[in-house]
């Protein structure tokens, strides 16, 4: 009888381990981690994004409701769709491996990316960071200011920031692109943000220049993309240690 009641016992315990995802050696807290990017072969992409044609006439920003923001800029401003620097460098783009990765492990970095309020704009325009990465919104204007960060994946958070205050901090826990970020006080202020799971990514200033680092030898698809909207894609190869340029242009009216 002994024998019969712990063999039963032992069968039950065959099929906990059998239907459980959790010991018996085979829990998923003992899948190894994926490994980090080997340095010894890593590959650099780089390039140059410019802009073809005639840049279009937008007309100047209204702020006359806002007498603080008029103060704060004695000359025009219009909106920062289209900015460019020498040679038709393009600014404000953002550039970044879409596809052919494969499963590495990447640490989240500690530095936060900053979004400040200056003259009743934002800065930078366009702002790219990992998941996890502390996000930070500063005001730096001599008025109140309201930032709404619009997700659609990820937390949509708004926040009064009034003068002198501390910088707002948060993250941003999903991959997720183009995040717009307004002020319900200004209507013309937006910013985009840009949230990846990877590290393979570069925001252009008026230089049009770009970087990818410590990249995996192999086969992607890069990814340029320009307000509003529109994306240009390249498939590039690297090669160990490899060192590869690229250039996107963007045209007038694309």
């Amino acid at each position: 009888m002994i024998k019969v009641f712990f063999g039963r016992i032992a069968s039950l315990v065959a099929l906990a381990c059998v239907f459980s995802t959790i010991g018996c050696g085979n829990s998923a807290s003992n899948k190894p981690l994926a490994p980090p990017v080997d340095p010894a072969t890593a590959a650099t992409i780089t390039g140059t994004v410019t802009f073809a044609g005639t840049p279009p006439v937008l007309k100047p920003i209204d702020m006359s409701a806002a007498p603080a923001c008029v103060k704060a800029n004695p000359t025009p401003v219009v909106p920062p769709e289209v900015v460019t620097g020498p040679n038709d460098a393009l600014a404000n783009v953002v550039v970044y491996v879409k596809s052919g990765l494969g499963n590495y492990r990447y640490p989240t970095p500690q530095n936060p990316i900053v979004l400040d309020q200056t003259n009743c704009m934002y800065t930078p325009h366009v702002v790219a960071l990992m998941v996890g990465q502390p996000f930070s919104v500063a005001n730096s204007d001599p008025t109140m200011h309201n930032v709404h960060v619009m997700a659609r994946h990820n937390r949509q958070w708004s926040s009064s920031q009034p003068v002198g205050s501390v910088p707002l901090k948060s993250t941003f826990e999903r991959p997720e692109f183009a995040i717009p970020v307004l002020c319900n006080i200004h209507p013309w202020m937006r910013a985009y943000v840009f949230a990846f799971d990877q590290p393979y990514f570069a925001v252009t200033s008026t230089d049009g220049t770009f970087a990818i680092k410590n990249l995996p030898p192999g086969t992607y698809t890069i990814e340029a993309w320009h307000e509003p909207h529109q994306t240009l894609d390249q498939t590039v190869t690297v090669d160990p240690k490899q060192s590869k340029a690229i250039t996107f242009t963007f045209h007038s009216g694309s």
